[in-house]
């Protein structure tokens, strides 16, 4: 990993150098936009609206425009802020560590101690995991103030960046003003779901399914072309097949059989559905060595 900033810690009079790295990252299939006749590549140009000259970006600047003036700003005037100089993650309070609503959270960044402050990281560590408490700090990164929850993930310190009160905003939907009768059987019943479907959770059992199956779709279209047949890659949705349950009491009654009866069958076939396709995905391995000077046509009609 390489770290994205570099600053220290500081609570009272203590001082602890860290580095700052991005906690999380991307796995989307990375798409490009192309024109549709030739697959050409689309890009975009940076044109100034005055001149019409394309301009590099390192001669672009930031400005503010109130309607009638315009304020350039260059990078050393916004590098000149008190707050862009500072390089301190400064603790505010300790708070509850369940007192930070979890709608308020952004983005999350680890936090690695320079060697020389490994015995402050290690004490604040601990001082936080023994009081449960998370750390209510402020910090400056690529112009922007940021309000953070500090607190312990295993053995590291992560700063999960969280939104501005003012970032924030209130829900206010008419409909939800109108009456509702609930009955004590639909509660109960609702409850008796719930309950089916509870378990612990564990985030590496979850695919993202929609990048898997665009990831099967772009190797199949590159196999066959303009003549790919989707359903039979992704096979028939078995929803599609059934009707639409409008009686709230039917679907909840649906949901509870369904599930019983998924809790004893559901394994053993699932093994049996991997044990069919292992055969297929070896036939798609082999189409695709054996069409490797073919690849690229396909790939260009469809864009």
């Amino acid at each position: 990993m390489r770290s994205i900033w570099k600053g220290a810690i500081s609570f009272g009079l203590v001082h602890v150098p860290v580095k700052v790295y991005s906690a999380t990252k991307s796995h989307d299939v990375s798409l490009h936009q192309v024109h549709d006749k030739d697959a050409g590549r689309i890009r975009y140009q940076r044109k100034c609206e005055i001149c019409g000259e394309t301009v590099a970006y390192e001669n672009i600047q930031k400005a503010y425009d109130d309607g009638d003036r315009t304020v350039v700003l260059t990078d050393d005037d916004l590098a000149s802020l008190p707050a862009e100089r500072s390089r301190d993650i400064e603790v505010l309070e300790f708070v509850p560590a369940d007192a930070v609503d979890v709608l308020r959270m952004d983005k999350s960044y680890f936090l690695e101690p320079e060697e020389r402050a490994l015995k402050p990281y290690a004490l604040l560590r601990r001082a936080l995991e023994e009081t449960d408490r998370t750390a209510i700090a402020k910090f400056a990164l690529r112009q922007h103030t940021h309000l953070a929850a500090m607190r312990v993930r295993g053995d590291v310190l992560m700063l999960q960046t969280l939104l501005w009160e003012d970032e924030i905003r209130v829900p206010d939907f008419d409909v939800l003003g109108g009456e509702v009768e609930v009955t004590d059987k639909e509660a109960a019943m609702a409850s008796q779901l719930v309950e089916s479907l509870s378990g612990d959770f564990e985030s590496s059992d979850m695919k993202d399914e929609y990048q898997v199956q665009l990831q099967t779709l772009v190797e199949a279209k590159l196999e066959q072309g303009e003549s790919l047949d989707t359903e039979a890659t992704f096979g028939r949705d078995p929803e599609d097949d059934q009707a639409e349950v409008i009686d709230l009491m039917e679907a909840l009654k649906r949901s509870i059989d369904k599930r019983k009866g998924g809790s004893d069958t559901e394994k053993a076939p699932a093994k049996k559905t991997a044990a069919k396709k292992a055969p297929a995905k070896k036939s798609a391995a082999k189409k695709t060595t054996s069409s490797k000077s073919t690849k690229k046509a396909p790939q260009k009609k469809t864009g």
